[in-house]
């Protein structure tokens, strides 16, 4: 029986289902599969030392997540052309001597918003968030035929230097980037709104912004998944918006992962399923 030894590093993962996701998929493919989660909260240490551990006690793999999707890649030997063009990594495969870091949430966000918004306008749209989930995020976007995406973040710098990259690739009328105080504006206009931040986590409850910024016209999507409904996603619901959680992104992210760690083909919609299963147990 083949066996994998892969973990997922981040704060706060205590809630995460990536562990039986990943282990059930792998029973039906009979490998012997184990998934550590390894939390700098809990364990100490920064990214780099935790990825050099885990290359030294012979993981073939990690999961990488928030905070650590963008301080990962100095520690990293090589980057996919993905994780190279988004300046961000949420998989590290172990070959042989070199430690690979790949990019699976961009195609993971596309997947699932193609599959639970499939006719959404997207002619402007507005983002929260600027890290390594948000570079995802926004380069699914654009690259699914978004016209264009304005990025709002706390941190000013960090919302300019993204859309500065999303504007080299996609040009400059395309991608833009404001304060959260101009929000109010922003979203009187757009299409849609797309939620990028840990804010609603388990770890991070609340809403990323006013409840009375939503309005029906606006379809919502969050790439929160720990809860499936965080309060934002519940506001909106509340007022008739159309809503995406974040537990297709995560499935889908994982499925790739899943194909990267160990060679075989994982099944999709059974591991939707078994997300299903988790999230109501």
């Amino acid at each position: 029986m083949d066996s994998f030894l892969v973990g997922l590093i981040g704060s706060g993962i205590g809630p995460s289902l990536s562990p039986p996701l990943h282990e059930q998929e792998a029973v039906h493919h009979g490998l012997h599969y184990v998934y550590r989660l390894l939390d700098i909260d809990r364990v100490g240490g920064d990214v780099g030392e935790l990825v050099r551990t885990a290359r030294r006690f012979g993981y073939d793999g990690l999961n990488v997540t928030h905070p650590c999707k963008r301080d990962v890649i100095p520690h990293l030997d090589e980057l996919s052309p993905d994780a190279r063009m988004l300046g961000a990594v949420n998989t590290v495969v172990f070959d042989g001597e070199r430690a690979i870091g790949h990019n699976t949430d961009w195609t993971g966000f596309a997947e699932s918003f193609a599959r639970g918004l499939p006719d959404a306008p997207a002619h402007h749209i507005v983002q929260l968030g600027a890290g390594g989930a948000g570079a995802a995020v926004a380069h699914a976007l654009l690259t699914m035929g978004a016209d264009r995406i304005t990025v709002a973040d706390s941190d000013p710098a960090r919302a300019r230097a993204l859309t500065g990259e999303l504007a080299a690739r996609f040009g400059a009328e395309r991608a833009s980037h404001a304060r959260p105080s101009e929000l109010p504006e922003l979203l009187a206009g757009a299409d849609g709104l797309v939620h990028a931040t840990p804010t609603g986590m388990a770890h991070h409850p609340g809403m990323p912004l006013p409840a009375e910024l939503l309005r029906p016209g606006l379809w919502v999507a969050d790439i929160v998944y720990r809860p499936l409904e965080t309060e934002l996603l519940k506001q909106a619901r509340a007022l008739g918006c159309r809503t995406l959680d974040g537990g297709g992104m995560v499935v889908f992210q994982a499925v790739h992962a899943f194909r990267l760690f160990t060679g075989r083909e994982p099944d999709a919609e059974r591991m939707l399923a078994h997300l299903t299963d988790l999230i109501t147990v």
